[in-house]
């Protein structure tokens, strides 16, 4: 089992690569920096494989969160939501905390519940993904929108709670797709 210990400053995203037990290679990229400065430090046991059962605290957070999307509760996901969050739209656009927040109180804005199907969640002890297939379906200036994407969440523990830190959103092709059903090319 090898550890790593990462101090990670707000406004930089650090990607490791694993492969194995071992870190192949780490690297900073630019990021949105928060108004307060702040960081966060982590050990991380880096044991693989991750756990992929989400504690308690964590799958509390993952339904609070998908609670608040179906409701618009701004006042809950800014809770939930990291002053340096980045949402990757299925457009390649960028969001900020701010700017995915003022979303919700678009008039007549509402994301529909959902599912998440395929679910993907890998756990370290401060950090962890979590996602799936997401049959998004919303209302925007009374239109009903839908598409299939798949949702990457990343999740790290800030002062002994878990905070969504990162999220990408991927369309699924088209030709993927038949009456907005996920035809799989290769079983998982």
């Amino acid at each position: 089992m090898r550890s790593c210990r990462t101090t990670l400053a707000a406004g930089a995203i650090v990607a490791i690569v694993l492969t194995g037990p071992a870190v192949v290679e780490s690297q900073e990229v630019s990021a949105p920096r928060p108004a307060s400065g702040r960081g966060f430090e982590c050990a991380v046991d880096a044991g693989w494989p991750p756990t992929t059962e989400l504690p308690s605290d964590l799958a509390t957070a993952v339904k609070q969160y998908d609670s608040a999307t179906t409701r618009n509760d701004t006042t809950a996901l800014a809770a939930l939501v990291a002053d340096d969050y980045v949402l990757v739209n299925s457009d390649s656009s960028l969001q900020d905390k701010q700017s995915y927040l003022a979303d919700f109180h678009l008039p007549g804005f509402r994301v529909h519940p959902y599912v998440i199907d395929e679910p993907i969640q890998k756990v370290w002890n401060c950090a962890a993904v979590t996602g799936g297939l997401m049959p998004l379906k919303w209302t925007q200036d009374g239109r009903q929108h839908q598409r299939l994407l798949r949702v990457v969440h990343v999740w790290a523990k800030q002062d002994g709670r878990w905070r969504l830190t990162f999220t990408q959103l991927t369309r699924v092709p088209e030709d993927r797709t038949a009456g907005g059903v996920y035809k799989r090319s290769a079983p998982l």
